[in-house]
């Protein structure tokens, strides 16, 4: 029988602990030991934080280092074994027959099936299908590739271990187990081995190919495969018209997202852009490779289409041995074209024995598609689906969902960026001396007349400053990638902070400089999205506004609709999260797309929302398929674009099978929001009301401390490891946009990161307590509060809010940040304002669990109770360990034993806490 998730974590624990006591000794190990036993008395309220505190301070540096790394090595292998557990319970209620559980594409299916949902709706939604993961590099994921790979290889050696043990003791069984023991130790010790933190800051060309590592693990197989599921699916269910929509297509915003992170330039985004197609191109050699092997079908035996006769004889392969072989022949001259296609695109990036033979290069995915479903059709024509269906169908969904370039690159730079380098532009080419003087009509105005000139204003003889010239070597760089991979290369821009129709304007203006938009006959035209992202409370009420503006001008509606007619909007979680806290952020987002939704509809254009989540709930974190059924209706539309950040990436995509899981959570989740009536509610007009009041006095309860109080900046930098997160190595771009002590220029990562580290878990819950309490006031009759109780039950929206908010709760340990107060040289205000944040923290609890109807904070989440419950305990010499050495290295021991022990602890309660930023 298969061990359950406690038996594996000792199992692991105990090879652990093997480990350490081989590796450091027999003092280590006990150590660590009596360490562990205390952490679990003290969770089971047998012991006190602050005796095993006082235990922890007398370790000297080097001393503490193992313990640190023994228990964030357990964090590592609980993640693995809490994974690999909730693996088997799903194949387990599969093999019973269960139901298809929710977020997969066979409750899709049946929710469809039951919604009654019309073959030409469906015909609709799927031709402007379109669910993009985009990876970005904001990564609290600190774990190395060489760790990564090695608890890879520990997880498929303990599910062997478990297939084993469910088989049953039979006489080979225990020399089985026996070898799969030594190996998982030999693992283990190679683990301990091995520095788990870099030793060095990543370049961003670091970061591109780690981004470019999933591919390669499960994206490159997993999204040809369930695009494919889908054409299929649906054309079984509502007729061969569906359309054949690639629904899932990948971008990345790692090497062309520049918003205040100076490493990013035009050599970047080449290299992003050159990596990426390489990545892909070498996908295609390999599976083609493969697919000429397995097409042995004779002509003796089988028929062959005149078109594939035709292509079998373009494909230079006059082997005698193959000439009753036209399947072979023919991919033998698809695979020599496409790496003639890499060789021409790419330099150094084929072997030169692939490129052997006279063939041509693609000119584009297109005509390499075409010679693809030339042989599918020739197969089909000879009952050979079967065939057809197998890697051929595979490296055709590929060619749809990835043509030359794999994944979209994303360019983002924030609006006063965009500003300064027009002004200097401007001034140069005569245009106005000060752009910045104008006020917003005159910006548009002239903007507007540029855009319509086809006259350039960079001269290639002029020196601009280093931002500039950084900008246009940026926009160069994207059109050049455009050029050798295709429109799909670079089809996006976006500008951060944008708060008026000006700011999106702006980077047209760059974009015609390098030939992405062209003036023509007078009509503007291009080949890619510019995309405002609303980040602040304020902006996102604004933007509603900001964008009827914009389609207010003839000439950007024309421009939108030849693109498609599809306007992208980007929705900023973070910031927003930052400015108003967290229940305004989210409410400010829904309303958002309420009123972005009906100005869209009433300029008749089509609306596509690009969520900018982060990892963890304090920046818009939390399931993904909860998070898309609670848009408001018409907010999908059969489109959603949402980033992927930090640990989150390898969670949902370092494994074949999680990947393939988390990619159907995106699209079905898609479907049946653009299909379905799923966010429906009565009198929404009366719970908008509400949301509205409660989201202002949350907000009101979040800027008394955040941005009222004196002390709690202070508090805030001196009681987490804000400025020693930048020592961390986990990311190429700085933590803050500028350097400056305003939490309004901090970057939403180090803001959240800190807090989780000092287990406070703020940005998830701060204000929703006395905005809850407020709103309900002294209604002696209840029904203020059963009305939200009624809330919560009937709406995805509001019971997602209050879901989310409790996870991040059920995380945060007040005993310990009360530690790391103490870090606070202003004692007064350390316990002012700590005891702020526990008042409120207590009645965020009790009105959520009123509201909720529930026990406690994990009542709907058995798997996070779990991992609280096994897990957590671990986690607190992290934070003792860390909240000593973070005192003597701000007290001036600068060693680098402290400074290691600082990163560690800071890596293994990110790992731990799996969510973290």
């Amino acid at each position: 029988m298969v061990p359950g998730l406690r038996q594996e974590l000792r199992y692991l624990g105990s090879i652990l602990g093997d480990v350490i006591r081989d590796q450091e000794g027999e003092d280590v190990f006990a150590l660590v030991e009596e360490t562990r036993q205390a952490a679990f008395s003290i969770r089971h309220g047998d012991g006190d934080v602050a005796d095993l505190a006082d235990r922890l301070r007398d370790l000297s540096a080097d001393k503490a280092l193992p313990v640190i790394r023994a228990f964030s090595h357990f964090a590592l292998l609980a993640n693995l074994a809490e994974d690999l557990h909730e693996e088997r319970l799903r194949e387990r209620l599969a093999d019973e027959g269960a139901a298809p559980p929710r977020a997969t594409l066979q409750a899709a299916w049946k929710a469809l099936d039951e919604g009654e949902v019309s073959a030409a709706e469906v015909s609709k939604v799927v031709e402007s299908a379109y669910v993009a993961p985009v990876l970005t590099a904001h990564p609290t994921e600190t774990r190395r590739r060489t760790v990564f790979d090695v608890q890879w290889d520990i997880t498929r050696l303990m599910r062997k271990r478990g297939h084993i043990l469910n088989a049953g003791r039979t006489a080979r069984s225990d020399d089985r187990l026996a070898s799969i023991d030594r190996d998982i130790r030999r693992r283990v010790t190679i683990l301990w081995q091995t520095a788990l933190i870099r030793s060095v800051r990543p370049r961003i060309e670091d970061e591109i190919n780690v981004g470019l590592r999933y591919f390669t693990i499960s994206l490159l197989q997993e999204i040809p495969q369930i695009n494919r599921r889908v054409t299929v699916e649906l054309r079984e269910r509502y007729g061969q018209d569906v359309p054949a929509t690639p629904v899932v297509r990948p971008g990345s915003w790692i090497g062309g997202d520049h918003d205040g992170n100076p490493f990013v330039t035009g050599e970047t985004v080449d290299y992003a852009s050159s990596r990426a197609a390489q990545t892909v191109f070498d996908w295609y050699l390999a599976q083609l490779h493969d697919l000429e092997h397995e097409l042995s079908l004779s002509s003796r035996l089988t028929s062959a289409t005149p078109e594939l006769d035709e292509l079998a004889d373009r494909g230079d392969n006059d082997v005698p041995s193959r000439v009753d072989e036209p399947y072979r022949r023919a991919a033998h001259g698809i695979r020599g074209r496409i790496a003639a296609t890499a060789a021409a695109r790419l330099s150094d990036a084929v072997d030169p024995d692939r490129t052997a033979g006279p063939h041509e290069p693609y000119a584009d995915a297109t005509e390499f598609l075409a010679d693809l479903e030339t042989v599918d059709a020739s197969l089909r024509a000879s009952a050979d689906d079967l065939i057809a269906d197998h890697r051929l169908g595979t490296v055709i969904a590929a060619a749809q969902s990835f043509g030359f370039h794999l994944s979209s690159l994303d360019l983002r730079q924030n609006s006063e960026s965009f500003e300064a380098i027009l002004t200097e532009i401007f001034a140069r080419a005569g245009v106005v001396g000060d752009y910045t003087t104008l006020d917003e009509d005159a910006r548009v105005e002239l903007l507007a007349g540029e855009l319509h000139s086809p006259r350039p204003l960079t001269d290639p003889r002029a020196t601009w400053s280093e931002a500039t010239e950084r900008e246009l070597g940026i926009f160069r760089s994207a059109a050049a990638a455009v050029a050798r991979f295709g429109p799909d290369a670079v089809p996006h821009c976006i500008i951060s902070m944008a708060s008026s129709v000006s700011d999106i304007l702006e980077p047209m203006i760059l974009l015609k400089e390098v030939g992405l938009i062209d003036v023509t006959d007078g009509e503007v035209t291009g080949g890619i999205d510019v995309i405002p992202l609303f980040e602040t409370i304020d902006d996102l009420a604004n933007g509603s506004s900001v964008m009827a503006q914009l389609w207010g001008h003839g000439f950007y509606r024309d421009y939108v609709a030849q693109r498609g007619g599809v306007q992208e909007v980007m929705l900023g979680y973070s910031d927003s999260n930052k400015d108003g806290g967290y229940f305004a952020a989210n409410w400010g987002l829904y309303d958002a797309e309420l009123s972005l939704v009906a100005a869209a509809k009433d300029a008749g254009v089509g609306l596509r929302l690009f969520h900018g989540r982060g990892g963890t709930v304090g920046r818009g974190g939390g399931p993904s398929h909860e998070a898309i059924l609670a848009q408001p209706e018409g907010a999908v539309q059969g489109s959603v674009r949402i980033t992927e950040q930090g640990e989150i990436i390898s969670a949902k995509y370092g494994v074949p099978s999680v990947a393939r899981r988390n990619l159907e959570a995106l699209v079905s989740a898609t479907l049946e929001a653009s299909l379905l009536p799923v966010d429906r509610i009565d009198d929404p007009d009366d719970a908008y009301a509400a949301m509205r009041e409660i989201a202002e006095l949350s907000r009101k309860a979040y800027a008394t401390l955040m941005h009222e109080d004196d002390g709690f900046i202070d508090y805030f930098t001196s009681s987490t490891p804000l400025a020693e997160i930048g020592n961390l190595n986990i990311g190429s771009r700085p933590s803050s946009r500028k350097q400056t002590s305003s939490i309004a220029d901090l970057r939403a990562i180090p803001w959240v990161l800190s807090w989780s580290q000092s287990r406070i878990m703020l940005p998830g819950w701060f204000g929703v307590g006395s905005a809850l309490r407020d709103w309900v006031g002294e209604d002696e009759s209840g029904e203020k509060l059963a009305y939200l109780q009624e809330l919560h039950r009937s709406w995805p929206f509001f019971r997602s809010v209050l879901s989310n908010m409790a996870q991040v709760m059920a995380k945060a340990d007040l005993s310990v940040a009360k530690l790391y107060s103490g870090l606070v040289p202003d004692a007064a205000d350390a316990e002012r304002i700590y005891d702020t944040i526990v008042d409120e923290f207590h009645l965020t609890l009790d009105m959520c669990l009123k509201v909720t109807g529930q026990d406690s904070l994990v009542t709907d989440n058995p798997a996070l109770a779990m991992s609280v419950r096994n897990r957590f305990p671990y986690l607190l010499p992290l934070n003792l360990l860390q909240l000593e050495l973070l005192r003597r290295y701000r007290a001036g021991d600068r060693s680098e034993d402290v400074l290691d022990g600082i990163r560690l602890t800071m890596n293994g309660l990110a790992t731990g806490l799996r969510n973290s930023g």
